[in-house]
């Protein structure tokens, strides 16, 4: 059976590697990203697998999200990724108001807006499941050091949203995944990360795949360790 997975922020790093990766297991791929025309390495990987599709998106400007999904609104869509997100901190005592909003609106509310545009065309799939990709640093409990203000609520408020839409979906048959990639080595994690994209992205598919309505509503790393919220 031939399935279909919408990923944003897939210019580069993580994003990218999903393409790649559900590529190469032969679903149907629509990859947004902000700048599609300068997105050199898709559009690489779009000459190898037609079964690409590029979509220009920027996840911070809310009527794209639902413009798209007009242009969008004959397909299903079994899996909807929300991978796009920033970095965005500072110390306590120096902290930018703006960049906290800034980090809001494309950490937390576009994942949300994507979802409830998108919902239709997930209902209408035969996987129907949703995942965010967080941060551990999003988890409260694990919380032991402080600081990153901005980049932790973001993502503790997207782990909440998610939580949330587990128990308002289930009605729909439609099966939610809050999932940390880990520490890795992208424009986002920097050069001393852990792991890289590829083994990021290999536990993160596997973890998807094994997504069903008895397991949802959980906050997994790449490996499918729990995580406490």
């Amino acid at each position: 059976m031939n399935y279909t997975v919408l990923i944003t922020g897939t210019n580069r790093g993580l994003g990218l590697e999903f393409v790649e990766q559900y590529s190469q297991l032969g679903w149907k791929v629509l990859a947004c990203c902000r700048d599609k025309d300068n997105a050199n390495k898709l559009l690489n990987l779009q000459e190898k697998f037609s079964s690409i599709e590029i979509f220009q998106l920027d996840v911070s400007n809310l009527d794209e999200i639902n413009t798209l999904s007009n242009t969008l609104n004959d397909r299903s869509i079994d899996v909807l990724i929300n991978n796009a997100g920033i970095y965005r901190s500072g110390p306590l005592g120096n902290i930018d108001p703006q960049a906290w909003i800034e980090s809001f609106k494309i950490n937390t509310i576009a994942p949300y807006i994507l979802i409830e545009a998108f919902l239709g065309q997930i209902i209408k799939s035969n996987l129907k499941k949703i995942v965010s990709i967080t941060s551990k640093m999003g988890s409260i409990d694990d919380n032991t050091s402080g600081g990153s203000y901005i980049y932790r609520t973001s993502k503790t408020a997207l782990n909440s949203m998610m939580r949330s839409l587990t128990h308002d979906l289930a009605s729909n048959g439609i099966s939610t995944l809050t999932l940390h990639p880990g520490w890795v080595k992208t424009d986002m994690g920097g050069p001393n990360a852990w792991i890289n994209s590829y083994e990021s992205v290999v536990g993160m598919i596997e973890q998807i795949e094994k997504l069903s309505q008895e397991n949802s509503g959980q906050y997994l790393d790449y490996a499918g360790k729990k995580i406490k919220w």
